[in-house]
């Protein structure tokens, strides 16, 4: 850091004063000598680092001619030298980039939706990525949209409105086991089956679908939203963060103890042992005979299909329904951040007494936020329990609630692109990316004929904290910020609470 501090002081006016040419000679020779130093290490860490200076440079020159030449010229090495996954990478972002401003605001989501709704049919011929290896299986990716969905809806409470949020794990829990409640045999001395698929008429237990489970679990979650935000109205900062965290607290240890559901002998959440197999997803039989079977009767019965050289699996028809949950997740909040709802949230987060002040109903737009984020929230648990088949108390730690905010304050709080971008990375790290990691440390890193052998996945928390750390002090309002959170991290705004100044002026 003192390092950094002087070089910020003394040694970048000097270099900013040097003549354009001199700064980029000295540019490109700094940024070759480190892809040499690192092609000793892993010769694909060197060519990572040619790959992204010579995209860096080439778009910094002319559109016409030169631009284009040069971004053909990586395209054409990349296919030449057989990594053809990455040259047909490259060439689709070149194509959207030279789409003019206008249409590119439509064409960019159009084409990420794409990407990812083909990625089960191409994951198998990515290329490998310096470090992290292997690009995430399918089964990682549902995980990974999974979090971005509880992340996107954190983001409606303390990205929009400006609540610390410390419990949001106790909607994930709640809406996962209002699932698992319903359609399993937890309740075996009742008989009721209504749309569920993949059973016995005869079957014990409450069985319902599991497409009608999901927005019942939005729901439940939503009233416990409100249910915590009533108390915690008169409360911000630190003290709204420890109500919530105890709020957080006491829904995991109601799963872990449920078995006796205070001691009246009734089993709400069978305790330790969670409740497992949870019935399948899936659209049933008349359906899919509607459909010509384009929409499975079961999920986990499904896919016999052979296309496009790919042999369909039951975690690709996951996954697709994931990314059509985050679709949907995506355009509410989008929607609710520029109604007179949103303006509300953002207001009170950029002054509460001047928002009061003007109208806006302080207790009311709060429930609001915590209810909304609560809906969303409650509607990835449910549909992860579904993915699992199963879940356990175990599932929702506190470090589950920190996990997330971390997805949120990495991403740009505030900014739905930052937080997606956020949530894929932590929740990718977490499932793969610190192992592949790990192994990668553990075969090219060593000295003399010593290897570590380091287990990379037992230092997550640390690693997560070490990321979060080097963003807040280089990048405070994340790698993809709002605007209007980055004016205010950089500004500043007013932040009494309006019951703090009634109090004063009494």
């Amino acid at each position: 850091m003192v390092l950094l501090n002087l070089w910020k002081r003394f040694g970048l006016p000097r270099y900013r004063a040097l003549p354009q040419q001199t700064r980029w000679a000295i540019a490109i020779g700094v940024q070759l000598l480190l892809a040499i130093l690192l092609f000793l290490v892993d010769h694909s860490l060197g060519y990572a680092v040619t790959t992204a200076s010579a995209l860096y440079w080439i778009h910094r020159l002319p559109r016409i001619p030169w631009r284009l030449v040069g971004q053909l010229a990586v395209v054409a090495i990349f296919l030449v030298t057989g990594v053809s996954s990455l040259a047909v990478a490259l060439a689709i972002a070149f194509a959207v980039f030279w789409v003019p401003p206008g249409y590119r605001t439509w064409l960019l989501p159009a084409v990420a939706i794409a990407l990812a709704a083909l990625y089960p049919f191409y994951q198998a011929k990515m290329f490998t990525i310096p470090v992290f290896g292997v690009f995430p299986d399918v089964a990682t990716g549902v995980v990974m949209l999974v979090f971005i969905m509880m992340a996107v809806g954190l983001n409606i409470v303390v990205g929009y409105a400006g609540l610390l949020d410390l419990g949001y794990v106790a909607f994930y829990a709640m809406g996962a086991y209002t699932a698992a409640s319903f359609s399993s045999l937890q309740f075996p001395k009742h008989n009721l089956h209504f749309g569920a698929v993949g059973i016995t008429p005869d079957l014990p237990g409450i069985h319902i679908s599991m497409w009608l489970l999901l927005p019942l679990a939005g729901a439940v979650t939503a009233l416990a939203g409100i249910v915590i935000g009533l108390p915690t109205l008169r409360l911000r900062g630190d003290y709204l963060a420890i109500v919530t965290l105890g709020f957080g607290e006491i829904l995991p240890q109601i799963a872990r103890n449920g078995d006796n559901f205070f001691g009246t002998g009734f089993n709400l959440t069978n305790g330790p042992n969670g409740i497992t197999p949870l019935d399948s997803i899936g659209f049933g039989n008349r359906i899919t005979d509607a459909t010509g079977g384009f929409l499975p009767a079961n999920y986990l019965q499904c896919c016999n299909a052979n296309v496009l050289g790919h042999q369909l699996q039951s975690t690709d028809v996951f996954f697709w329904t994931a990314i059509v949950l985050v679709l949907i997740t995506v355009f509410c909040s989008l929607r609710l951040q520029y109604s007179r709802l949103g303006r509300a949230w953002i207001a009170i987060r950029e002054d509460e007494t001047a928002a009061a002040a003007m109208g806006v109903p302080l207790m009311r737009t709060k429930t609001w936020a915590y209810a909304t984020g609560a809906f969303f929230g409650g509607i990835a648990g449910a549909y992860y329990a579904s993915f699992k088949s199963a879940t356990f108390p175990g599932d929702f730690f506190f470090n589950i609630s920190v996990f997330i905010l971390c997805m949120v304050i990495l991403g740009g709080m505030g900014n739905i692109w930052g937080v997606i971008v956020g949530a894929g990375f932590l929740a990718y790290l977490d499932r793969e990316g610190l192992a592949n990691t790990g192994a990668w440390v553990n075969g090219n890193i060593h000295i003399g004929h010593w290897h570590p052998n380091l287990d990379v996945p037992l230092y997550a928390s640390g690693i997560y904290g070490l990321i979060i750390l080097v963003v807040m002090l280089f990048r405070p309002e994340g790698l993809i910020p709002s605007s209007r959170v980055a004016a205010e991290l950089h500004e500043g705004v007013h932040d009494e609470p309006l019951y703090d100044a009634e109090h004063a002026g009494a």
